[in-house]
Formats: C-alpha cells, structure tokens, sequence
C-alpha cells in the first residue's frame, strides 16, 4: 500500500526567471544539513497569501487570467508573499511565465515544463515571492535576510495526485524557517485531506497552510477541517455564525453562493483576511453586443498570517 502511494508523489521544482538567458532556470531546493551551532528561538515571521481560481472553462481563459493576476500583483497593500492558482491551463501558464512582474518578483512552480499539465485539462501554481524566500544555503552569509527571519529557506517542491474527476493533485513546497535550518527534510506522505493534514504534523515541520479550491459543497465538506485538527482561517477570524465568505456563485443568477473556497490552517495564527472579488471583461460577439462576464466564477482570498 506504501509503495502504490509513494508512486502517487512527483517531484517538481521551483523556477527563477535569468534575465540574460530570458529563460525560467530550475532551482535545487535545499535539503539542509544538521547545524553544528546551537539552535535558535523560532521568530515570528508575518506572510500574505492570496489563492485565486482562475475557472478553466469560460471565454477567454489568458485575458481573464491577466486582469486576475493583475489586480493581485498591484493589490494596496502590495503584492502578497505567496500566490496559489488553480485551474491554470496550460496556455495561461505560458501567459503567467511571460507577465514582467512574475518574472522580477517571483519564483514559480512548473516553469521547467509541462509535465503537470499533460492529460488534464489544468493544474495548480504556486508563485512565492522573492523578497521573502530563498533557494541558496550561501545566502545565510550575505546578509539577505536570512538570519533575521525576513526570508525563508525553500525545500522540495512535490506533487500529490488526489482521486477526482479532473485528475487534480496536491502542490506542496516546504518551506523552512532560518531558526530551523537543521531540521531534517519531512517525508512526504499520501492524498487527500486526511494525508495534507499528517503532512503538516511530519516531524520537523512546524505546521502550515492548505488553501485553494476546497470544492466543499456538503455539509460534510465542511466538517473535514474540524476532523482532521486543522484550523479554518475564515472561522478562525469571523466565527461560525459571522460573515459567510461565499466565493463562489456571488453575484451571479445563483442565490446559493457557497464558501468553496478556504484556507485551512496548522500552527498558524489568521490576523487577517478578504474575498477578492473578480472583475468584469467583456467577450466580443459577431454582430451583437458583448457580453461581461466575470474573470473567474470564483473569488480569491487574501490572508495575513504569522508564523
């Protein structure tokens, strides 16, 4: 059973943009060695996150990406520190890889090729910002940040195919705290939620978040995060019986919108946290007048967290 769930995980990397080359590098992610010095206290790191379905399936799937991932890099506040994106076709992904402002500001997953979208109809992203992870041990030296707990260390990046319609998986990159360098790498386990949950309690991780597309429909579905011990942001903030966060069905002919969208958390403290309501584009129509549709039939979510 091990062994027909290990096959289940794909190693993926993490990419940089180099400027000479114009090309998206892979980047060898750290796998940190035993510290010979004495441990640190852990420090208390703030982090944004915004996750954002940019819906596969409607018109004019790159130009709607575009507007999307454009009101995320120029939110208020400024770009947040960690993007996840869903249903990403394997054409936006090439509009993404091409954006100036990813290409300064971001490192990216599945930039190397197109494995993770061979055979499905779209797959997941994630962009991490530069200014607050890192991929290079000798950084430590320089003075970048590091040790000050501004920038974190970047470990594997793996795939974890989950059982759905759609052949969706699970992105995972581990990220490692400057105090916790001599941590050994955790094992990366299985599927599904009661598997994304263990995975956060791994010995030598310290947590961690699990946001998306959470498709929580049922009743049931909402009962997952409780069961396995994790700790839904929205609630966390807003209470049970407080603002109801749909993000999806908002706004349109449906009157049932619903919170499909989440972010669940594991030794991590919510200090903030938004829906991010698409905007409109218009689709031309042969001899009639366009049509406005929304950027995506979901919003996105903002969070503010430490750790």
């Amino acid at each position: 059973m091990a062994a027909s769930r290990l096959s289940r995980l794909c190693k993926r990397s993490l990419s940089v943009f180099n400027p000479s080359s114009q090309l998206w590098l892979p980047i060898v992610s750290s796998r940190c060695a035993p510290s010979q010095g004495k441990a640190q206290p852990a420090l208390q790191s703030s982090l944004s996150l915004i996750t954002q379905n940019l819906d596969a399936f409607s018109s004019r799937p790159i130009a709607r990406a575009e507007q999307l991932l454009g009101g995320i890099l120029k939110e208020s506040e400024g770009p947040p520190d960690i993007i996840f994106l869903q249903e990403v076709r394997s054409d936006v992904r090439t509009s993404i890889l091409s954006n100036p402002e990813v290409r300064e500001a971001f490192l990216v997953t599945d930039a190397e090729d197109l494995t993770s979208f061979k055979g499905v109809p779209f797959a997941n992203m994630t962009l991490l910002s530069s200014k607050r992870f890192t991929f290079n041990l000798e950084s430590q030296k320089d003075g970048n940040g590091v040790e000050r707990g501004e920038k974190f260390m970047l470990g594997p990046v793996s795939r974890i195919e989950l059982p759905s319609k759609y052949g969706r998986c699970a992105l995972s990159v581990d990220i490692i705290p400057a105090s916790t360098l001599s941590t050994p790498t955790l094992a990366y386990c299985l599927i599904n939620m009661e598997i994304l949950a263990n995975l956060l309690r791994e010995p030598g991780c310290g947590g961690g978040l699990i946001a998306g597309d959470f498709n929580a429909i049922s009743p049931k579905d909402h009962t997952l995060l409780d069961k396995n011990g994790l700790v839904d942001a929205w609630v966390a903030l807003y209470g049970k019986q407080g603002l109801k966060g749909a993000t999806w069905g908002v706004g349109g002919e449906r009157h049932d919108g619903g919170r499909l969208d989440k972010v669940a958390m594991l030794g991590v403290e919510a200090k903030d946290m938004e829906i991010l309501r698409p905007g409109l584009i218009e689709v031309p129509k042969p001899s009639k007048n366009s049509d406005l549709i929304p950027c995506s039939d979901h919003c996105g979510l903002r969070l503010s967290f430490t750790i």
